[in-house]
């Protein structure tokens, strides 16, 4: 009887305590961040960097998987399959969310509709950039030699649908103008042409040339952000170059399987916002040139929704392939 009775009262400690307690419970084992691209890039940086961080703070591993393959599809799939349990999350750049569900038919996941959106991460914009050779000096330059010659000015990108690419397609858009896509497989290899001179332009993250900015190796003519990079603040905005409505941002965020108990996201939110404003993680991130956002839930479904459309629309108008 008197273990009848204490188990009724435990019971009833608990239902009165609410969704507090269950939100105290998690995690109460290991959490995968699953990466839809391969180690060592901006979006695996920013997963280890936040996995770290609240591993150390909640007590349970926070394991970085990575699982690329398909623009990122493949990865983004798994976590809409996944039980949404607080056990599994997509910490994930724009295209698995904006952009692919543009270009990819039969896609296996609904990216409005099949995740919780938890927060943006991180962002920074492209940046415009010619090898240091070029005889191209600013924005004005680039655009009278494509006005002069249609279609003869390569850029590279790290693939057809990749940010980079969009954003091209996006200033050509604006300024009537027309250059050649080069895509590449991946940033790395674009960018090591870019700096060989095989290729003439690229709007490429600002994170992942900064250095080679610095170094001399290549120039920067613009950034596509509504106002300077602090890591690059003589180098002017494409508005500030006269180029209007081409304000673009790379950024990183993470999702969870739609159905996360409202506790359990509360929990992960704060966790996640606090591991991004951690002093060592955040200055990780701003010596490269990412910007931390750490905006709210709603916040993020509505920015969603914004880029969404917005990228639908310049991928239709440019009747962009993904092959």
């Amino acid at each position: 009887m008197r273990k009848l009775i204490a188990m009724l009262a435990i019971g009833l400690a608990a239902t009165l305590a609410g969704p507090g307690v269950l939100a105290q419970a998690w995690p109460s084992k290991p959490v995968t961040l699953i990466v839809p691209f391969p180690a060592g890039g901006s979006t695996d940086m920013v997963g280890r960097a936040i996995g770290t961080k609240m591993a150390a703070t909640l007590g349970q591993p926070f394991l970085v998987d990575n699982k690329a393959g398909a623009t990122g599809t493949i990865g983004a799939t798994m976590v809409k399959r996944a039980a949404p349990d607080g056990a599994t999350f997509l910490v994930t750049s724009l295209g698995p969310l904006v952009i692919a569900p543009h270009l990819i038919k039969g896609m296996q996941y609904d990216a409005m509709n099949d995740f919780d959106f938890i927060t943006v991460a991180v962002q920074a914009p492209n940046v415009l950039v010619v090898p240091a050779g070029s005889p191209h000096r600013s924005v004005a330059d680039v655009i009278a030699f494509e006005k002069k010659n249609p279609g003869k000015m390569t850029f590279a990108s790290s693939g057809n649908g990749s940010s980079d690419h969009l954003t091209a397609v996006l200033f050509w858009q604006q300024t009537g103008t027309s250059g050649l896509h080069v895509p590449y497989k991946g940033g790395a290899p674009a960018i090591t042409d870019l700096l060989g001179g095989q290729v003439d332009a690229s709007f490429q993250n600002v994170n992942a040339v900064v250095q080679n900015i610095k170094a001399g190796k290549l120039k920067a003519l613009a950034v596509t952000g509504d106002r300077r990079s602090p890591v690059l603040p003589d180098v002017p905005t494409l508005a500030e170059a006269g180029v209007k409505n081409v304000d673009v941002y790379s950024w990183q965020a993470v999702v969870a399987p739609k159905g996360l108990p409202a506790d359990v996201r509360a929990r992960a939110h704060g966790a996640i916002v606090a591991a991004l404003n951690d002093p060592a993680v955040k200055q990780q991130f701003t010596d490269i040139g990412l910007e931390v956002v750490a905006n709210s839930p709603e916040q993020f479904a509505a920015f969603q929704a914004r880029e969404y459309a917005r990228w639908q629309k310049v991928i239709e108008t440019g009747n962009i392939k993904a092959d």
